[in-house]
């Protein structure tokens, strides 16, 4: 992707796909059990981005770093997408698991010195303010979830948190098309164990359920995380995971407009304190200036210059 474009549509891009894959997760698993919507996302998703891959002639990573990659994706996709689709079984709201995935930034910016990126203190006072304001959203709704839901959210927040860290720590060179594809692969038996583990494979809605895997399959699986990753692989982690403050806010809307959840008006203030946090946490500290040394006095570098007369006696 031109990185003129990336700069350009990236952002608005990705925050419109990320959001609404917790409005299409709603839909799903109101038609099938969690662990089955997971199975066939990342199933139907994989093939495809396996054949992606391969058209495009991705390279494919090997050895340690493909051991690295397996583990990134499965915390950014099994780990994240198993806990939050799990709170949604339990009546946990799209806009609290958004809101709650919205304090990712924050995480991410405690381990950013494990990456060697410095986070400035108006960064860090962004993350700060952000934080407050997921954490007012999601007190005007704390009345919806039980401690299992906030318990699992809290699993999928880690999930992509650390998944993203430690994609960026171990695999930042590896071909996000490739990378992508091996995320949600070897993703995919996992959630099918976990399916039949729990005889989880009756399908209430087939029309609602086919609906949404269309959705997530394309847009959340497949667009939203090959942008993710190219992100990642070209900007530091501090700088993409700023956007995830913005998802929150657009999910609420979304979910407003599509599911018909209402917007309270401590979660609207919740939402709008968050995107002060966002626009904080985007502004990066100036560069120091070089170090310069004073200028030596003529006098002096002329006296150091000239020989020695020799002393007559």
């Amino acid at each position: 992707m031109d990185n003129r474009l990336l700069e350009v549509a990236g952002p608005p891009a990705l925050i419109f796909m990320w959001s609404s894959a917790f409005i299409a997760g709603i839909i799903g698993v109101g038609a099938a059990p969690p662990m089955l919507v997971l199975f066939a996302r990342f199933g139907i998703a994989g093939l495809l981005l396996i054949a992606y891959a391969l058209i495009v002639r991705a390279v494919w990573p090997r050895g340690k770093t493909l051991g690295h990659t397996v583990v990134a994706g499965l915390l950014m996709q099994m780990v994240q997408f198993g806990a939050f689709y799990t709170a949604m079984h339990e009546h946990v709201t799209a806009a609290v698991i958004s809101l709650m995935q919205g304090l990712s930034p924050v995480v991410m910016a405690v381990f950013a010195g494990a990456l060697g990126e410095s986070v400035s203190r108006t960064q860090w006072l962004g993350f700060g303010v952000g934080g407050l304001g997921v954490g007012l959203a999601v007190l005007d709704h704390h009345s919806t979830f039980s401690v299992l839901g906030l318990v699992l959210c809290v699993v999928g927040l880690l999930g992509l948190s650390l998944g993203t860290i430690y994609q960026k720590r171990f695999t930042p060179t590896v071909d996000p098309r490739a990378a992508t594809a091996v995320h949600v692969a070897v993703s995919a038996p996992f959630a099918g164990l976990l399916a039949a583990l729990t005889g989880s494979f009756h399908i209430a809605d087939p029309g609602r359920f086919a609906g949404s895997m269309v959705w997530m399959v394309l847009i959340n699986s497949m667009g939203a995380f090959l942008l993710l990753n190219t992100m990642l692989q070209r900007w530091d982690t501090t700088r993409v995971s700023r956007f995830f403050f913005a998802i929150p806010a657009v999910t609420a809307i979304m979910a407003w407009l599509v599911i018909d959840q209402p917007l309270r008006p401590l979660t609207i203030a919740g939402l709008a304190v968050g995107l002060v946090g966002m626009v904080l946490a985007s502004r990066r500290a100036p560069a120091p200036e070089p170090a310069t040394t004073a200028p030596e006095r003529p006098n002096a570098v002329f006296h150091r210059i000239q020989p020695r007369r020799p002393v007559r006696v």
